[in-house]
């Protein structure tokens, strides 16, 4: 049997139920001293750092079984977290006990953590991307997790993004109160994830459908911008290399896309879609307009767009040009080139990934207007 000390997001119930897998007791209040409880700079979970004169407040949770703390460091190993042996003080005096510490220089140190002020901005965050963390718990290592905790917060921070959802007018008042996930089958959990499910549903006369089974691809939002100089009349593409068209036996694989990429953690879909612009074409936007939010293959996928028209000056930069960054293994060319001739490429059909298309083709609709008004 193990005590542990918890000083972070673990003091949470929802989230120490979980990685642990069953329901907890009342956990006592405790605190260690020497130390203090400080945000991991531009990460929204906490670390403990040696401070003189400090007070870490936490909880102390007795008797863990061995499977308790195998849970436990399968979840926190994935933030480069190890147990050691320290002294804490409680009502009932001071007692033994492990606590989490981080490696050396595994992150940076940020401001004091406040963990009410955490629970209001990050606990629903982190409870789901906790839950796809433990799902791999006895098939993957923490070493093999931690480079795609990025991705599994990205993943739950489309599932928070997916709250507010689109008016039902002419759409059926139905809601997921009529959806029942019967039973869950095994799936695919890597960099990308397929969940399999059997469901059953109630069906537009009124009655319930059988249950049968389905899978659906687990993705991301992603954020798409346009960048348009109306003053010029010109757009800008970029083209990569892209894997669907690979498997699919495309023999030309590289594709004219708009700018694109995942909605980061925290991150409003505007904010990423300008970041974006300057990572794939170093590319700064004046100013940014929503075309519109929408499901590309909601048959089958989680994946969300966001799609935008970004106003900029593009009379200085030549017609074709570099991008991306090396570290994503990405290399992107992009083109600058007359509205006219884009939307040739769309008839032609040298321009097929349908949102670039369908990009093209609202801003066809407002050319006029945003070239008057400049």
């Amino acid at each position: 049997m193990a005590d542990l000390f918890f000083y972070g997001t673990l003091r949470h119930v929802p989230l120490l139920s979980l990685v642990l897998g069953r329901d907890v007791p009342e956990l006592r209040e405790a605190v260690l001293p020497g130390y203090a409880v400080r945000r991991a700079k531009g990460q929204p979970f906490p670390l403990i750092v040696p401070t003189p004169g400090g007070q870490a407040r936490g909880v102390f949770m007795p008797g863990l079984s061995e499977e308790d703390v195998a849970r436990l460091d399968f979840y926190e190993g994935g933030f480069a977290f190890d147990l050691i042996d320290e002294r804490v003080c409680t009502t009932d005096g001071e007692k033994a006990a492990r606590v989490y510490l981080p490696h050396d220089g595994a992150w940076q140190i940020g401001p004091l953590w406040s963990l009410e002020a955490w629970a209001d901005e990050w606990a629903d965050m982190t409870v789901i991307a906790a839950r796809e963390v433990m799902d791999r718990f006895g098939h993957q290592t923490a070493e093999e997790i931690r480079p795609l905790l990025p991705f599994f917060r990205a993943r739950a921070w489309a599932n928070i993004l997916a709250r507010k959802a689109a008016p039902q007018t002419l759409r059926t008042a139905m809601t997921m109160d009529d959806v029942e996930i019967v039973r869950k089958r095994e799936g695919y959990d890597g960099f990308f994830r397929i969940k399999a499910f059997d469901l059953r549903h109630r069906r537009f006369d009124g009655g319930r459908s059988e249950v049968f089974p389905r899978e659906a691809f687990i993705a991301w939002d992603a954020a798409l911008v346009l960048p348009y100089d109306p003053v010029h009349d010109t757009v800008m593409l970029i083209e990569q290399l892209r894997y669907g068209p690979i498997h699919r036996g495309d023999p030309a694989p590289w594709v004219l896309e708009p700018i694109a990429g995942l909605v980061d953690l925290g991150e409003a879909p505007e904010e990423t879609a300008r970041r974006e612009a300057v990572e794939e074409a170093g590319l700064r936007i004046d100013r940014i307009e929503p075309i519109l939010a929408a499901y590309p293959s909601p048959g089958y996928s989680t994946e969300f767009f966001h799609m935008f028209l970004g106003l900029c000056d593009l009379s200085e930069r030549a017609a074709q040009g570099q991008g991306g960054l090396d570290h994503e293994n990405e290399d992107i060319r992009n083109h600058v080139i007359p509205f006219d001739q884009a939307m040739a490429l769309v008839e032609s059909g040298e321009i097929n990934a349908v949102p670039l298309a369908m990009m093209l083709l609202w801003l066809a609709g407002r050319r006029a207007g945003l070239r008057r008004a400049v």
